[in-house]
């Protein structure tokens, strides 16, 4: 039986109004990413103990520890020391909050002065990278899930692949709004800036036997000014419900957790919402998730 989660710092800042949307919309876990706008694992030993307790205290699971494990703002050309020192952390972290999962990422795409043009990706390095990481997360019983956002492995499912070709152990956290905010990278003939957008079908359809985690967003990007704009799950451009309706046809019993970018976006600190908006959305997105669930007859059953 599939679970339900979610990014719930877009609900809110504080643990407790985190662990109050999930205990309203009837939940039993949460994905961890931070906590008064700082990383679970950059909070001090002192807070993130406080966060820890209180989440048991609650009788609720973390699903994943949302890390920034080379995520979208950091270049391969940053000291690995310095992506060492939060892998240790993270998995330090995510084994005293009980959790299998840690999500991370393969360091931002490198590009020229135009953002259809590529330069040389350093693949070897980031290879080399990820498998130090990938192979400290799996010593410590964990399993890294590598997320198809702005980075190396969601330029295209072939990058994605080509990360599970070349760093064992390593799994995939898919998410759904992403593909269709970004342009396929796939095809080296095409970096000529006449590239389109990703196959969100495509995308999924090659790389579902290495899925572990789901992500769900829905968005649509304008390519001529490039602003995204972001939905409930089923009614942007994300083949969502197609999409869920595949994965739970064929079994699948991981993880759906909302990230609805629809108040707050983490990466993107122009979007603000006040604090009753926040929770109300990530309320309201869960509860249309759930539906959909329904419509597509596997209704969520609370465990």
């Amino acid at each position: 039986m599939y679970y339900l989660t979610g990014f719930t710092d877009e609900a809110a800042d504080s643990i407790d109004d985190q662990i109050g949307v999930i205990k309203d919309l009837g939940w039993s876990h949460l994905e961890l990413r931070a906590v008064d706008g700082v990383n679970a694992h950059n909070l001090t030993e002192s807070d993130f103990e406080t966060v820890r307790r209180k989440i048991e205290g609650a009788g609720i699971q973390v699903s994943c520890l949302g890390s920034n494990i080379a995520n979208w703002g950091i270049g391969i050309e940053t000291p690995f020391e310095e992506t060492w020192e939060v892998v240790k952390r993270a998995a330090d972290r995510a084994k005293q909050l009980g959790t299998s999962y840690v999500r991370i990422m393969s360091y931002a795409i490198r590009q020229g002065n135009n953002k259809e043009i590529l330069v040389d990706q350093k693949e070897e390095e980031r290879f080399r990278r990820l498998r130090l990481v990938t192979k400290e997360l799996l010593d410590n019983g964990l399993t890294p899930v590598h997320e198809n956002c702005f980075n190396y492995g969601g330029m295209s499912w072939k990058h994605s692949l080509k990360l599970i070709e070349e760093v064992p152990g390593l799994k995939l956290a898919y998410d759904t709004g992403n593909p269709r905010l970004q342009y396929d990278y796939g095809d080296d003939n095409k970096n000529t800036g006449e590239l389109e957008l990703q196959d969100p079908w495509t995308f999924y359809s090659k790389v579902k036997e290495h899925i572990e985690y789901v992500h769900i967003k829905d968005a649509v990007l304008d390519t001529e000014t490039g602003h995204e704009d972001y939905y409930f799950p089923g009614e942007g451009a994300g083949d969502v419900r197609r999409i869920v309706k595949d994965l739970l046809d064929g079994g699948y019993e991981g993880g759906f957790s909302m990230e609805p970018h629809m108040a707050v976006v983490y990466h993107d600190s122009s979007v603000t919402s006040n604090k009753e908006q926040r929770y109300t959305n990530f309320l309201e997105y869960g509860r249309r998730f759930m539906k959909l669930l329904e419509e597509l007859r596997y209704p969520y059953k609370a465990k």
